[in-house]
């Protein structure tokens, strides 16, 4: 390995923004890459996987002490609980465990890379100031991006690393197994909505339905998440990251009904964890007739994370113009998005 050569840690690298963030990585050609998860994962040429359990600090100090060559870490590890004050504990943890593990041994360390979102303006509560800025003041606590955030300033006073904090709107991307997948979580519900001869409806809240919305595609992100951690300007800030463009769902659900070659029927809320709950034996059918990929129903249904999306019926989304001031200019077209991502479960035969 070649003196210059860049190694980064890929923290949570069985997700979709992590496994698109390696995938980037591995892309440009000058990077090595190490993934950490708890799953592990198979190792190729550029990328090698370690199997570590993050929240147990003695697994995390014994997995990582040999990473001396890392340069840059990229956090993108998440653990969810059943409430915002839950999430703090381990969250915070699993960050602290890495950089205590990582940062005494890896002497050419550059950055550490913090992924967050727009739970840091407040968006999970309820309506917040539209568009959220990287400036906004906090909100009333807890929230473990935030307390992620605060350990990375305090812990880099003084030393020669930067960090950066990049924030995300709704990440779309391939990943199986993710709780947090809403192209997914879209597409099987079309998929079976067809199979079973209904329409496609809006299932989420009516104010759901005509309030805007903004999504981050996990390529753009990827990209963006390298920029920021390699440009020095960029150094010890924060970024809004996303497509680029708005929509609405009562303009983009129509194209997806037309895409899958369905009717299309006036809103009906419904909580999809509830009335997707006893679809399985669907699914494995669909599976079997179309000769699918052997994909289990746990691995495709994200509902509990549809039902938080289309929950929103208030707007949802942030001032990305940061990131272009200082250089980022990549943009997304979101329908082409959506349609590009349903092409690829069909070319992965995850769904007919």
């Amino acid at each position: 390995m070649g003196p210059s050569r860049r190694v980064a840690v890929v923290v949570g690298a069985r997700g979709v923004i992590g496994g698109n963030l390696i995938a980037h990585l591995e892309s440009t050609g000058e990077w090595d890459v190490i993934g950490l998860s708890r799953r592990g994962g198979p190792s190729t040429e550029r990328v090698r996987h370690i199997a570590v359990d993050l929240l147990d600090e003695q697994d995390a100090t014994e997995k990582l002490r040999g990473l001396h060559d890392a340069t840059h870490v990229f956090y993108a590890a998440y653990q969810d609980r059943p409430s915002w004050a839950e999430l703090v504990a381990p969250n915070v943890a699993m960050l602290v465990n890495t950089v205590n593990a990582i940062e005494p041994v890896a002497t050419g360390l550059e950055h550490v890379s913090l992924m967050q979102g727009y739970k840091v303006y407040g968006a999970h509560l309820g309506p917040f100031a539209t568009p959220a800025r990287e400036s906004d003041p906090p909100h009333m606590p807890p929230e473990f991006n935030v307390d992620q955030q605060r350990f990375l300033e305090e812990r880099q006073r003084g030393k020669a690393w930067s960090w950066s904090a990049i924030r995300p709107s709704v990440v779309c991307g391939f990943a199986l197994g993710n709780p947090m997948n809403l192209a997914l979580v879209i597409a099987v519900y079309a998929t079976l909505s067809k199979e079973l001869g209904v329409p496609l409806r809006f299932p989420g809240k009516p104010g759901a339905y005509t309030s805007l919305i903004e999504m981050t595609d996990a390529g753009l992100l990827a990209e963006a998440t390298v920029w920021a951690a390699t440009t020095p300007s960029c150094a010890n800030q924060a970024f809004n990251i996303n497509n680029g463009d708005l929509f609405r769902w009562n303009d983009m659900l129509p194209k997806i009904a037309e895409f899958f070659e369905m009717d299309l029927a006036p809103p009906l809320p419904m909580s999809m964890a509830t009335v997707m709950a006893d679809k399985e034996p669907v699914w494995n059918d669909l599976v079997v007739r179309h000769g699918l990929e052997n994909t289990s129903y746990s691995d495709v249904s994200s509902w509990a994370f549809g039902d938080f999306v289309f929950g929103w019926d208030y707007d949802v989304f942030a001032d990305g113009s940061k990131a272009r001031r200082a250089g980022f200019h990549r943009f997304v077209d979101t329908e082409r998005m959506f349609f590009d991502i349903f092409r690829d479960l069909r070319a992965r035969r995850i769904i007919p």
